[in-house]
């Protein structure tokens, strides 16, 4: 296990509506191109212990995704595998009711996305990869029962796909997290819930939501 610590992250950028299901699920049309929000480095926190979540909003669900860590400033003309060195599961917290309003409105997100802790990670292991990410699913279980599974092939948008887009629009480098969206299955939390983060069936992250 690698650990990148809070020093080293720069942006956290993320991506909505990036599996088919996930934007079904909620009403949503699939974008026709990558809708990239960010989340402040506030936000950030291990996804271990007991996490404090506000409880006081409306509800909070869970969304689980992979989340990519860019080592060096982003170059499209050299390979992609070579400029990511990182990745985990994590966690993009939604303040849903909060986010159903603003959007309603047409106002920004980041009331709903980018409140403090809203950013998990699990524990950072070494990037095998697209390839080999491809082979393998991640999984959230709430309780101890499976409520996420997803793999990169099911992506909208491929990871080469959003890197190139965000370094376009807003720039892509060193320290950078790349949170590449969430499969079916999204919920609601309560106070108490046991979230486990897994990759290809092995623990990465295992924390409590206290929702104050």
């Amino acid at each position: 296990m690698t650990t990148i610590k809070r020093q080293d992250i720069r942006n956290i950028y993320c991506v909505g509506r990036n599996y088919r299901l996930h934007a079904a699920e909620l009403g949503n049309a699939v974008p026709e191109a990558p809708m990239i929000f960010t989340k402040p480095t506030h936000a950030l926190v291990p996804w271990q212990g007991e996490v404090a979540l506000p409880g006081t909003f409306g509800s909070v669900h869970y969304e689980a995704e992979l989340v990519l860590f860019v080592s060096e400033p982003y170059r499209p003309d050299r390979p992609l595998d070579e400029q990511i060195s990182h990745f985990t599961v994590g966690l993009d917290f939604t303040l849903r009711d909060v986010q159903d309003k603003i959007k309603a409105k047409g106002y920004p997100w980041l009331e709903a996305k980018g409140f403090r802790n809203s950013a998990a990670v699990g524990n950072w292991l070494p990037y095998p990869g697209i390839d080999e990410l491809a082979k393998r699913d991640f999984t959230l279980r709430l309780n101890g029962r499976e409520v996420q599974r997803g793999n990169m092939k099911d992506m909208v948008f491929s990871i080469g796909e959003l890197a190139e887009f965000v370094n376009e629009r807003f720039g892509l480098g060193a320290g950078d997290l790349l949170y590449t969206g969430t499969p079916a299955g999204v919920g609601a939390l309560q106070s108490g819930d046991r979230l486990v983060l897994e990759w290809d069936g092995n623990e990465v992250g295992n924390g409590v939501a206290i929702l104050r």
